[in-house]
């Protein structure tokens, strides 16, 4: 059986390259900035701020990437945003050569890189329908999320760990290389004639709360986008701790490099489900699915709130990964079928200011119970909300039909005024 498909065509080629050498950079950067951090004496609640400054651009900018991106050339946008990123961490590894990095300095860097990232994410959702057919969706959106898990968390974590073993100075180093590698892919895009922009004469306002509108009125998208939200609150808690419960002086005692041999089962279990979601869709349907993501999001964190071993923790972020990946790739899908092309940047971008805005509170309350009762205590707080979420969520998926969204694009699938 087949399981990757033979080649989607040039353009999507192209925006496939740079997103595989972007997010091996992301995945890079999201390692090695809280290990800065540690590495100058930040406590955890310190750490924990690198996790929410890096997300803290969704809630505040991410509207506006929406109404930038449906405005502007997305070529020019990705090749500008990813020289600029590569510009950040070339800063980074120059401060920390000199002996001048500080945690202001990494603060500052996790914010820029947050905000680059509401812009390439948005623009590459809402690109995707304009280089592969309707019916080629769920295959382009597979291939894109099999290949962020390969980069982003498989290779991307122990490339870095590896790095920084030496120095941490190299591993960020080869992260601002990476992004200008980017800009190859890129540049090789020939993008379909898109939808006219937003309408110039209409009020700024209007313009940038349009997808918010429209996604609200979507049911099943602003359900779904609420329950990521929900979920990602856990997310959040597991992403700015798990490192300082499992990095030494941590209780797993773990190296950075075994760190990031740890953050890889996660990344296996998302590649894995990412290259069969297609069989997996058609031999148990979308509900089911989703259903086993928000039961592997319980795994993410309750082997550190019962205080189980290394290889528990591990087995945890397999199962989350290959949720998380499948969760991903269906909504996507459900997301670009089911709302207006010209919206479509600023609908994605309106589900990540709402399902994303929880991060930094998410990883800020973590981070502030763990600096009072401790790290696990924090873990079980995010297991407990993670049951709830799992048992609302059942309840909802077992009484709606997911599956006609997530096939080919209907007309008829958007609500009046859609």
């Amino acid at each position: 059986m087949r399981l990757l498909p033979t080649s989607l065509g040039r353009s999507f080629n192209g925006l496939w390259f740079g997103t595989g050498a972007s997010n091996l950079a992301d995945g890079m950067a999201l390692f090695v900035l809280p290990l800065l951090a540690l590495a100058i004496g930040a406590s955890p609640g310190e750490v924990a701020a690198v996790t929410t400054a890096l997300t803290l651009a969704w809630p505040l900018f991410g509207l506006h990437a929406g109404w930038i991106v449906d405005r502007v050339e997305r070529r020019a946008l990705l090749t500008g945003v990813s020289l600029a990123r590569a510009a950040v961490l070339a800063g980074l590894t120059a401060a920390h050569l000199t002996g001048a990095l500080s945690i202001p300095l990494i603060l500052l860097a996790a914010v820029l890189l947050g905000v680059a990232e509401t812009l390439v994410d948005t623009a590459l959702t809402s690109t995707i329908p304009r280089v592969v057919a309707p019916e080629a969706r769920n295959r382009a959106n597979a291939r894109v999320e099999a290949t962020i898990n390969v980069t982003n968390q498989l290779a991307g974590p122990p490339l870095a760990g590896l790095l920084a073993a030496t120095t941490l100075a190299l591993a960020t180093g080869a992260g601002a290389v990476l992004y200008v590698l980017a800009v190859a892919g890129i540049l090789a895009m020939t993008l379909s004639p898109g939808p006219a922009g937003p309408d110039v004469t209409e009020p700024r306002r209007g313009a940038l709360v349009a997808g918010l509108r429209h996604l609200w009125r979507q049911p099943v998208v602003r359900t779904l986008t609420l329950y990521t939200a929900v979920m990602n609150v856990v997310w959040a808690a597991a992403t700015a701790l798990l490192v300082v419960y499992a990095v030494a002086p941590g209780p797993l005692g773990l190296s950075t490099a075994q760190y990031g041999l740890l953050l890889t089962a996660m990344a296996v279990g998302g590649l894995l489900a990412s290259m069969v979601v297609e069989p997996l869709r058609r031999r148990f349907g979308v509900t089911t699915l989703l259903i086993a993501d928000a039961a592997g999001t319980v795994l993410l964190v309750l082997p550190v709130a019962v205080g189980a071993s290394a290889w528990a923790v591990a087995a945890g972020a397999v199962v989350a990964g290959a949720g998380a990946s499948v969760w991903r790739i269906l909504v996507a899908t459900i997301r670009q079928n089911l709302s207006p092309p010209e919206l479509l940047g600023r609908v994605y971008a309106a589900s990540r200011v709402i399902s994303w805005g929880v991060l930094p509170p998410g990883a800020a309350v973590a981070g502030l119970i763990a600096e009072v009762w401790g790290v696990r205590t924090a873990f079980a707080v995010a297991t407990v909300l993670a049951l709830a979420v799992m048992a609302a969520f059942l309840r909802y998926a077992l009484r709606t039909d997911l599956s006609a969204a997530a096939g080919t694009p209907h007309r008829d699938l958007l609500l009046p005024g859609g």
